[in-house]
Order: structure tokens, then sequence, then C-alpha cells
């Protein structure tokens, strides 16, 4: 449906900081925004041409606001679970979506998406879907209380832990229970333990043809927990390994059944080979797309991602090739922010794309147990990788966070 002042209008699911540079590039592609949100003080609101209150995982609420609004196109950007809804909603309506929503579900739910990857054939963790405490013992027995725990339906690296031989004194009740908490469905994926040089692919898939636009270096806090705490691309992997990486990563989106649109996929690289942690059919988040990419190859991801989305041709060659990375500002233990001090030497610094900071002189910070757990970020190019690196260290060494 064709507004009066001759814009067709997209409905947007999920209006956090991350999905503004979505919404800019559909308005900048000459399209009407409507913003949904569960969260009055989403960012998005203030950037799109309409806000609407309303729950992105509310699958009737969404159909609902699309038919009020005459939606020509129900998306998302970098959330997992509204991939769901947006390709249902949008078949429900008849409307274009990359992604049918029974092969979303396999996209966005950790457990589906084992059990899809097995069954094709793609390399993978040992696994065990547990909806039961009696499951979920027998799966920690298995692997000798040494794996990865994890809820099926969860993202940034919420519940997310390592399971050690220390855990063996606490009730198996009581340890189901806490991975339970950051489950919608309450099934607890426990995985075996692998190791290696883990990595983010970066693609784009249109007509069925998929086209790896990066690979990106990744960095975390060493166990139990696994925040991300920097990204650098492009990656430093010999040529043959990013090779492989490349080849699994396609692999991958087809055996989920992303027809057109984005996919981040991670990837460690083992003795064995490499394996698939996770796939979903987003862009990356953590400013991979919006940032680092644009950064070190010259494509604008995230308009690239809209347009196929909205049906419009795109160039996805690289007009580039330097070298980019974000590094992420936490603090060592819990804590209220007290002050955090960027020096003008940072902000000014050659390269020096960004400082970012998440909170205010006030605000409660954790010690990193998942990616909420993050203070602010800097972002920084070079004229490869390393450089590129190698100065968001030292910027992130310069700022100093002060608790209370």
């Amino acid at each position: 449906m064709t507004q009066l002042d001759g814009r067709k209008t997209v409905v947007m699911l999920g209006g956090s900081r991350l999905q503004i540079p979505a919404i800019e590039a559909v308005q900048r592609l000459g399209f009407r925004v409507v913003c949904a949100d569960y969260d009055p003080e989403a960012a998005g609101f203030a950037v799109a041409d309409k806000a609407s209150l309303t729950s992105t995982l509310d699958v009737d609420a969404i159909e609902e606001l699309a038919r009020r609004e005459g939606a020509d196109f129900v998306i998302t950007s970098t959330s997992d679970a509204p991939v769901r809804v947006a390709a249902l909603v949008s078949e429900r309506l008849g409307l274009p979506t990359g992604i049918s929503s029974g092969d979303a579900v396999c996209a966005t739910q950790k457990d589906a998406m084992r059990a899809r990857l097995a069954e094709r054939g793609v390399p993978i963790p040992e696994f065990f879907a547990c909806d039961t405490v009696e499951e979920f013992g027998a799966a920690l027995d298995h692997f000798g209380y040494d794996c990865i725990a994890k809820p099926a339906d969860s993202a940034a690296s919420r519940g997310v832990r390592l399971i050690a031989p220390a855990d063996r004194g606490r009730p198996v009740g009581e340890l189901f229970a806490s991975f339970c908490a950051f489950s919608r469905k309450g099934t607890v994926m426990v995985e075996e333990r692998i190791s290696g040089s883990e990595v983010s692919v970066e693609a784009m898939t249109v007509g069925g043809e998929t086209v790896v636009l990066s690979i990106t270096d990744k960095m975390t806090t060493e166990p139990p927990y696994f925040v991300e705490l920097g990204h650098s691309e492009p990656s430093c992997l010999p040529p043959d390994a990013q090779e492989a990486i490349r080849a699994i990563a396609r692999r991958t989106v087809e055996a989920i059944g992303i027809v057109s649109g984005p996919s981040h996929t991670e990837v460690m690289l083992t003795d064995d080979g490499p394996k698939i942690i996770e796939t979903a059919a987003r862009l990356g988040g953590d400013f991979i797309t919006s940032r680092l990419v644009p950064l070190s190859t010259g494509i604008d991801v995230v308009e690239g991602s809209v347009a196929v989305a909205l049906g419009l041709p795109y160039d996805f060659s690289p007009k580039d090739r330097r070298g980019s990375a974000i590094r992420f500002i936490t603090a060592s233990q819990p804590g209220v922010v007290e002050s955090v001090s960027v020096p003008d030497e940072v902000e000014g610094a050659e390269g020096v794309e960004e400082v970012s900071l998440y909170l205010s002189p006030g605000d409660r910070i954790g010690a990193p147990h998942s990616s909420n757990d993050r203070i602010g970020h800097v972002i920084c190019s070079g004229d490869d990788a390393e450089v590129a690196a190698g100065l968001a260290e030292w910027a992130l060494g310069k700022i100093e966070v002060a608790l209370a």
C-alpha cells in the first residue's frame, strides 16, 4: 500500500540503537518506517517516521499493526526472535520474506538449528536438547561435567556458561533452573566443549546464492562465561582455513533455508576443521555489520540487507581493503559507575572512528556475564586488521572506569 506521499511502508521490528542504521537505510531508499518495540524509550522511535509500542514477539499484535499501517514489508535487522515474527506475519499477509516461518525457527532456536544442521551433515559440536531435569543430568554425565550449557532461545550470550567438575556439588535441578531462567520455552542445550579460533562470518544471500562479505576474528572472556570483548577484520587466519570457513558458512545458510537476506554465522576452527557454533538469519550485532564491515570493505551491509529485503538490486562487491576493530569497555567487578574518562588524545587520534558509552554515572554494572554487562566501546580503522586492533587496544587502555 503506497502512502499519500508516494512512499511504501516498512514495519521494522525492534528499535534498539543497533536497529537505527537499518531504519535510516530504509528511509534513504525512499520508504516510510513504522518502528515497533515494547520499550517506550527505544532509541529507534526518535528516528522512525512512526513509533508503535508493540512487542516484537507478539505475532497477532504485529500482524494487526502491519494491516493498520498498510505495510508493504515487515522486517527486522539485528534481532533474533523477531526474524520468526517477521516471516510469519509476512506469510499471513502475502508479503515478501527471505526465509519461511518454518525455517526461521531453525535460524532462531538453537535446538531446532542443531537438529537441522545435524540432519544435513554440517559439522557441529555434539549436543543434547534438554527439556527436563533428568535429560539435563544425563547430558552432564555424558560429558563428564565438562561442557557448555545455554538456553535454547536466548541471545547476546545471556545464560551461556561452562559446566565444570565443580558443578557436581550443585543440585541438578537448581542448575537446570538457572539456565531455564533465560529460556522462554524452557529448553536447555548441553554441548560438547570444543576449542580453537572463533570467528564470525557475515554473508548475504540473494536468490539462493550466498556471498561471504567478511570473516571477523573474535575475542571473548575466559570461561565460565563467553562474553564478546572485541572483533577485528579481516580475519588473520591462513587463507586455506578461511576458505574452509567460507564453505561451511555457505552450507549452513543453505541447510537453514535462507533464500534472500543476511546471515551471521559463528564458527570455531578446531583441529578437526571448522564447526558451526550458531547461525542467524540477520545482520551481525556488536556493530560488526553496521561499522566494521563498511570500514574494512567499503560495503554498506545494512543498506544492502535492507535493499535485498525490499526487493531492490545492490552491489555487494568490496570497494576497499582495510582493517577495522571494536573493543568493548567493561568492569572487572560489579559496582556503580562513578565516572568514565576518555582522554582527548583518544578521541582525537587518527583511526579512532568512534567512542561510545552506554552507561552514565550512577548506573550499576556487573562483571561481564553477558553482552549487557558492557559499559561502551571504541571502534578503530587502519591499513589492516592488526593496525586497527592495536589502535583499539591502545585506546581501551587509556579509558578509565571508576566504580563506587
